[in-house]
């Protein structure tokens, strides 16, 4: 599986208005929204699935990334989208350190195998230091789209 298999290239977000976890999670449901792949009668409910998850235990996993996700009946077809935060977030990571690049993933709850395999992609491409400091660094939707390009060709 490709990261460009699920990453919705228009609900990237390269610099995060939000500077709270919540926040930011709402700000990347409704680029899904807003990019057509959420439908906006469903926002609230994902949001508060992926805020409800969130409390059960953090996504940040330190060096600077977390993955919010949620598996939810609204979502028909398995979207993610990428944002980036220059001042950083407080997402109660593991390292205790801001996080910076954001991965949000959403999945239909019929579909665990395809969510458990999105979840190993990210991961394995965010466990690349190259990835993350670009990443971090993209100050662009472009960058980003090339970045996950490159990942994709393995690359980086």
């Amino acid at each position: 599986m490709k990261l460009s298999d699920f990453v919705v290239k228009e609900a990237i977000i390269p610099e995060l208005d939000s500077t709270d976890r919540n926040a930011v999670i709402r700000e990347l449901v409704e680029s899904l929204k807003k990019a057509g792949k959420v439908a906006a009668g469903d926002v609230e409910a994902l949001v508060r699935a992926v805020v409800q998850r969130e409390n059960q235990g953090s996504t940040g996993f330190g060096k600077g990334v977390a993955v919010p996700h949620a598996k939810h009946p609204a979502v028909k077809k398995m979207v993610a989208t990428i944002g980036r935060s220059s001042a950083g977030v407080d997402f109660a990571a593991l390292d205790r350190a801001p996080v910076y690049s954001i991965v949000l993933l959403l999945s239909p709850q019929d579909q665990p195998d395809e969510h458990l395999q999105a979840m190993e992609t990210i991961f394995r491409h965010l466990q690349q230091d190259n990835f993350r400091r670009f990443l971090r660094q993209a100050g662009a939707v472009e960058g980003i789209v090339d970045l996950i390009e490159e990942a994709d060709s393995g690359l980086t």
